[in-house]
């Protein structure tokens, strides 16, 4: 056949003669995007976001997958103008684009953890592969699954229907179910020897999950701890009847074992300079959490018998437990106040938390408050401490009385004294727990810039300094922040570590695009109708006269049958071909966004009819690829597009249900389907992944 020679962005290539601007442009090397368009079927250009320029020719661009070239043609297929076109047909697309690529509890978890697909294997009584899904994400879900605040199941849609799924609960069931069967946690095997150093500081939960990462990745990995043990606020800020020794042991101590070498009771600036390990290895990562006790800036705080909650907590741990008497005063309204307070009603004491805010602005969590409250916890909300004296063996603390006015900087209103409300109590300990900060000094060494809030600044997708190979992640670069976030980073800083490593560029994770259906009050009605009300089922609880006299773990674990039919409540949102979906792919590409145009939007329609294929009309992008090869390749017209213009749809004929269609569920839609709009419904067998 002839050929003809065409300019693709400057770049000369021969052709068949009667071939696309698509066809030239792929052979020189573009690739450009297209969702209408299959080699099998007629060029339909109903998405138009393959647009090109032909220099010389019309002022408007044309679609490349119905552009023939000619010989001499000169083709623009990528610049600026082009690419906001291709940006612009997204936006139009996705606006009237209803579905989920991610469920939302996993868009909520700050670790990324895929909990519709580990809830789906616990349901078909395959607990290990569960575990080892989890760990894609978060090497210590067992530990996670005891002490984390679980943002998941705020926005877990099950609320809509009856009560959110207990996922927390279920990620330690899993590991307990692991453990018991095999003995111990199961991690995979390392990738060959890289031959390269790294030195991590600090073996807390973001430490040793970026060492676990690093290690699986075939780097030499040592960790730097300061203190005796590791897993810094998890074992030192979170008392055992949350969160037993035990359990941070297996799953930290596993990680050890894969070849991590841990130093202990090694402080940086004291046993060994950060500037020495930077000589000394080729990356370095800093993870040395957020260890000091924010100040009361009040008159005696400096008093003996007045402590800060961490180390009042630390001190539990390390079995010397300072003198509180039995009248405790906490200051503060967070998860440090709540279990200092616990841990004292333990003891003997009764504890009282004093708080300036209210209990709706309370950053402790709901259900943690509860506990208290239903252990004996007093809380006294707005008020506020002044100072504090001694008066003969007691403490005095002065208070003044608060109401909320303007909110502040954290969004919640500003507390402002009342005035001539000033009052007394007497009590014999008095635990400061109103926030925790980083303790630089150590890194100082290494010139890395530390921000006005005393954190570390980094990248904040690669979480490197600004000193090439060396990263920063975990409560020293966020502030004291939860442990699965914590976990998710160091998991991020990780990848990027790794480029750094490898001599690849430092990007850090990719950041994919992600379509939501909204907010959970917004969802509609219609996701959730047809769900059967079934209670959630939640974690037994150790007998009253333990839980007040010791410090023994008050839940206890699932059994079996109760998990795997707790696993089975979940609504299985998101979406089964979010890895494979053309629309998330071009939109991650062009930097897309979904609600650029506000207005109408198709609402939520599936056709589950048929054995073979399921139809998710709400995803549906009308671009006809399916309607094509149902007709062209088939040769059936089992699909059609339905009305007119805005309320255009796609389904089969006639307000027929794809099962009264002569459909045999050949698959051949499913093949040209760039969303997931139309599938092939399927069972999940495959192997999980180990690295």
């Amino acid at each position: 056949m002839a050929q003809v020679t065409v300019n693709i962005n400057g770049k000369a290539v021969r052709v068949e003669e009667g071939s696309t601007v698509l066809q030239a442009a792929k052979i020189a090397g573009y690739d450009i995007p297209t969702l209408c368009h299959s080699e099998n079927l007629k060029p339909f250009t109903s998405c138009f976001i393959c647009a090109v320029k032909v220099e010389g020719g019309k002022e408007n661009m044309v679609p490349s997958c119905a552009t023939v070239v000619t010989d001499g043609m000169s083709v623009i297929v990528e610049s600026e103008e082009i690419n906001e076109s291709r940006r612009m047909c997204l936006n139009l697309l996705l606006s009237d684009h209803y579905g989920d690529c991610i469920p939302p509890c996993e868009d909520a978890c700050p670790a990324s953890i895929d909990i519709k697909g580990f809830l789906d294997l616990t349901a078909k009584g395959r607990e290990i592969d569960a575990a080892q899904l989890m760990r894609l994400k978060a090497p210590i879900p067992g530990i996670l699954g005891r002490i984390c605040p679980a943002p998941c199941e705020t926005a877990c849609r099950r609320n809509r229907v009856d009560e959110p799924l207990s996922i927390r609960a279920m990620k330690r069931y899993i590991i307990d179910y692991e453990i018991s069967g095999k003995g111990r946690v199961q991690l995979p095997v390392p990738e060959p020897d890289t031959g390269k150093k790294v030195a991590v500081i600090g073996a807390g939960p973001a430490g040793m999950s970026a060492a676990y990462y690093m290690r699986l990745k075939g780097h030499r990995v040592t960790v730097f701890e300061a203190r005796a043990m590791s897993g810094g606020m998890l074992r030192y800020g979170i008392p055992s009847y949350r969160l037993p020794d035990k359990n941070i042991d297996e799953e930290l101590g596993a990680i050890e074992k894969l070849g991590v070498e841990v130093h202990y009771n090694t402080e940086i600036g004291k046993h060994i300079k950060a500037k020495e390990l930077e000589r000394e290895y080729d990356c370095l990562m800093i993870a040395i959490g957020a260890q000091g006790a924010t100040s009361m800036r009040i008159e005696g705080e400096d008093l003996e018998r007045v402590y800060s909650g961490i180390d009042y907590l630390a001190r539990l741990v390390e079995g010397s437990p300072p003198y509180i008497g039995n009248k405790v005063l906490v200051i503060g309204g967070g998860n440090t106040a709540i279990d200092v307070s616990r841990s004292a009603i333990r003891l003997g004491a009764e504890a009282t938390i004093l708080y300036r805010r209210t209990r709706s602005e309370m950053p402790a969590n709901d259900y943690e408050i509860e506990e208290a409250l239903h252990e004996g916890v007093k809380i006294e909300f707005l008020v506020a401490p002044v100072s504090i004296r001694r008066r003969a063996d007691r403490l005095v603390l002065e208070c003044t009385r608060m109401e909320l006015g303007e909110p502040d900087s954290s969004g919640r209103r500003r507390p402002v004294p009342v005035e001539g409300s000033e009052f007394e109590i007497e009590a014999t300990a008095v635990i400061s727990a109103i926030g925790q900060k980083v303790l630089p000094d150590c890194i100082t060494d290494l010139g890395i810039e530390i921000t006005k809030w005393g954190t570390i600044k980094t990248d904040p997708n690669t979480f490197m300094t600004g000193r090439p190979g060396i990263f920063s992640f975990g409560d020293c670069q966020t502030g004291a922040d939860i442990a699965v976030r914590a976990v998710g980073n160091a998991r991020k800083a990780a990848f990027a570590a790794h480029q750094y490593l490898m001599g690849e560029e430092v990007t850090g994770e990719p950041v994919l695009f992600n379509s939501s259906m909204g907010p959970l009050e917004e969802v509609s009605e219609k996701v959730f109708e047809g769900y059967e009300k079934k209670p959630r089922i939640t974690l037994p609880i150790i007998a009253e006269d333990k839980r007040l006299t010791s410090f023994e773990e008050i839940e206890k674990c699932f059994e079996t049958g109760k998990a795997r039919e707790e696993a089975a409540r979940c609504l299985k949102c998101g979406c089964d071909a979010a890895e494979e979906c053309k629309l998330r792919q071009y939109a991650t590409r062009y930097g897309a966004e979904q609600r650029l145009f506000v207005g109408e939007c198709r609402d939520y329609q599936t056709d589950d009819s048929h054995e073979k294929i399921k139809m998710e009309i709400h995803k549906c992008i009308n671009c006809g690829a399916c309607v094509r090869a149902c007709a062209e390749i088939k040769g059936f017209h089992v699909l059609s597009f339905e009305k007119r213009g805005f309320i255009t749809r796609i389904k089969a004929p006639f307000g027929r249900a794809l099962a009264d269609t002569h459909c045999d569920g050949c698959g051949e839609c499913v093949k040209v389907c760039p969303t997931a709009g139309i599938m092939e419904k399927r069972v999940i067998t495959e192997e999980i992944s180990e690295h």
